[in-house]
């Protein structure tokens, strides 16, 4: 029990079930706050809705969205473009406050998937273990819990990216205090935009975090199961366009299983990539650089 309340805190903290069976088994304490965080969206009857509020959660929904599929995985996981290390940390702390745990976790889970796609060492693969596990079961288990920092030497050696990696749970907590301070602030400073600490905290953080997360993670149980298959790879990736639009191109993931190593997920010009328009634009003012493309002999193996 011990373990699993300082787990919240530091993620160093030894987890349960250090081997056998129990490492999948849901650690129902672990995922605490996890569950609590989905709970508090009941609350949007209480202190009801605002312009100010949705537009926030929606704000913030974007702008974290683009942090994971930009730089924690086209970057963090993949490093298919180059960038100074301040926005490295910049885009590392956004990506924190979505919830999804730290950068070193998440580029090692999902190195560690593609490696094993769709077989029975796949962390979340809906055609071995089935929706609700590939969906979000498998996060909150001791297993997932784990960094495994041998499949991350490259991004192992940024001393603030582990001790993020670490104290992620710190990140999203502070966004959760601001997004309060802020509707409070508004509504004594602009009461006619009727909002109030609470119902920003309650649309601004939780609403637009959970829809997040969700979001994000329809791409290990819905882009496996729905969708075309441009190309012939060993898994069960599919393009699906309602899946791209949602997670800002993130559901053109039958490109992606083929040809991981570039920074653009929308192999044609019609296949909408937000996050991809995005990187170019952060190219265009020196912050990325290097964004690297799809190469002719990838397009010249796609099927018709």
């Amino acid at each position: 029990m011990l373990a699993s309340v300082r787990g919240w805190f530091d993620t160093d903290a030894p987890a349960n079930g250090i081997d056998g069976a129990r490492d999948d088994r849901i650690d129902w304490l672990r995922a605490g706050p996890f569950v609590a965080m989905h709970l508090a969206c009941i609350a949007v009857f209480w202190v009801g809705v605002s312009p100010a509020a949705l537009v926030v959660a929606a704000a913030l929904y974007a702008i974290r969205m683009f942090a994971i599929t930009g730089f924690y995985h086209r970057y963090f996981s993949h490093r298919t473009f180059r960038t100074s290390r301040g926005v490295q940390f910049v885009f590392a702390l956004i990506g924190a406050s979505c919830v999804q745990r730290g950068p070193l976790w998440w580029a090692s889970h999902h190195r560690h998937h593609h490696r094993h796609a769709d077989t029975e060492l796949d962390p979340h693969s809906p055609k071995v273990r089935g929706f609700l596990w590939s969906h979000a079961a498998w996060f909150l288990t001791p297993r997932a819990f784990r960094t495994d920092m041998r499949r991350i030497p490259d991004l192992e050696a940024f001393r603030e990216l582990r001790l993020l990696d670490r104290f992620d749970t710190l990140v999203p907590v502070a966004l959760a205090a601001g997004t309060y301070s802020l509707g409070a602030w508004l509504e004594g400073f602009a009461p006619q935009l009727h909002t109030s600490g609470g119902q920003m905290l309650v649309w601004g953080f939780f609403v637009s975090t959970v829809v997040l997360f969700h979001a994000t993670v329809t791409i290990n149980s819905l882009a496996h199961r729905f969708g075309t298959r441009r190309f012939d790879t060993r898994d069960d990736s599919r393009n699906n366009l309602w899946l791209a639009l949602l997670t800002f191109g993130e559901g053109w993931h039958n490109n992606h299983h083929f040809f991981p190593g570039t920074a653009r997920q929308g192999f044609r010009w019609y296949e909408v990539d937000i996050t991809y328009y995005g990187l170019r634009l952060m190219a265009a003012c020196g912050l990325v650089r290097d964004l690297k493309p799809v190469p002719d002999w990838v397009l010249a193996k796609a099927q018709p």
